[in-house]
């Protein structure tokens, strides 16, 4: 393989991980929560699609449409059930509260042109986010919340509302990383924390809160393990840890970080 091709593979790759991060970069940028459960989260999502292809016999197109909505219900209401009892200053309920979430899914979870259909769907998918945020009376109200949620209580907005349906898209995008996954590797109940440290490594070098970060941080570790595989195979995860790690002394914001991050 040449070293074009092993570019090539990197970006390919990159655009999984952009995938998987994309939730996790949504609901840090609006809520400040990581999700320690997104890992299995998208797991979730990835059997859902499986069973409704497999066992319903549902097209793919149907199928994913009907888990969209299912993930998006199931965000909703995991926010104003669960997390929004523990957002507050302090950061250790949350991430308690989504590591039992994490380690709950794990044992409840017992498939040339599909790499580069995943780096569209990331785009596509950063796009489409991209357009909510900044084009939209919903991204306002998420932007607003974000900034300053006592002003927003203050209209008339109820910031609970605002944070359920930031968790409910999240989940929903998730399920796009799950389709793609699901088509290029098969999966098993204990992977879901391994995505988990792929996203949160893809958001951490793409900068937090930036959505076109995320992706360009997902491009960038899939590269680094690309280039690692094709120097050692033992490497490839390896490769990916050492460039976030450079990425986090040389800029501990993130590559393309946002503005109010």
């Amino acid at each position: 393989m040449s070293g074009f091709d092993t570019v090539i593979e990197g970006i390919l790759l990159g655009g999984v991980y952009a995938l998987f991060a994309l939730g996790l970069s949504l609901i840090f940028g609006i809520m400040r929560l990581v999700n320690l459960a997104h890992g299995d989260l998208i797991l979730l999502a990835a059997y859902l699609v499986f069973s409704a292809t497999t066992v319903l016999g549902l097209p793919i197109a149907v199928a994913s449409l009907l888990v969209v909505m299912t993930m998006f219900v199931l965000g909703f209401v995991l926010q104003r059930l669960v997390l929004e009892r523990v957002l507050g200053d302090d950061i250790l309920p949350p991430l308690l509260v989504t590591f039992g979430l994490s380690i709950v899914l794990a044992p409840g979870l017992s498939v040339g042109l599909a790499p580069l259909a995943t780096l569209v769907a990331a785009v596509a998918a950063v796009a489409l986010l991209q357009l909510i945020f900044y084009r939209s009376p919903l991204g306002r109200t998420f932007r607003a919340t974000a900034d300053n949620p006592t002003m927003v209580q203050l209209m008339g907005v109820d910031e609970r509302n605002v944070y359920a349906i930031a968790v409910g898209l999240s989940l929903a995008v998730s399920v796009i990383a799950a389709i793609v996954f699901g088509i290029r590797a098969s999966f098993d109940p204990s992977i879901g924390p391994a995505r988990l440290l792929y996203a949160f490594e893809a958001v951490i070098i793409g900068g937090l809160g930036s959505l076109w970060g995320t992706l360009a941080g997902g491009i960038v570790l899939g590269i680094a393990q690309a280039v690692g595989a094709r120097l050692n195979p033992e490497w490839q995860i390896l490769a990916g840890h050492l460039t976030f790690l450079a990425v986090l002394m040389v800029r501990p914001r993130g590559l393309f970080p946002s503005r109010r991050s």
